[in-house]
C-alpha cells in the first residue's frame, strides 16, 4: 500500500467514524431484545443497572465502553453487527455514562 492509498483509507475511516454516531433508541431496543439485564442481574443483583452506576465501575471512557459492549456481544453471541454495537454504546452513554 502506498502513501496515497493509506491517506485515502484514513480519510475514509475518519468520515465514516464521524457519520457513525449510533442511535440510543435503537440501542435500547437491542439491549431489551437480548435481555442484557438478566446477565447484569446475575452479576450484581437488583435490576442490573447498578453495574453502570457503581462507584468502582470498570468503564471509565468511551473507548472502554466500546470495548466492553464488543466483549459482551462476542461472549454472548448476540449476532450484533458493529453498527448495532455502536447503537448500544450510544444508548448506554446517553442513559448512564455521558462521556464526551
Amino acid at each position: 500500500m502506498n502513501a496515497t492509498q493509506i491517506l485515502m483509507l484514513a480519510a475514509g475511516l475518519t468520515v465514516a467514524a464521524g457519520a457513525w454516531a449510533g442511535s440510543p433508541a435503537a440501542g435500547e431496543k437491542l439491549v431489551t431484545e437480548k435481555n442484557c439485564a438478566a446477565c447484569h442481574q446475575r452479576l450484581i443483583g437488583g435490576d442490573g443497572s447498578k453495574l453502570y452506576l457503581r462507584s468502582d465501575r470498570k468503564v471509565k471512557s468511551l473507548s472502554q465502553l466500546h470495548a466492553q459492549v464488543s466483549f459482551c456481544s462476542s461472549q454472548l453471541k448476540t449476532g450484533w453487527f458493529p453498527e448495532d454495537e455502536e447503537d448500544v454504546v450510544a444508548w448506554l452513554n446517553h442513559r448512564y455514562y455521558q462521556f464526551k
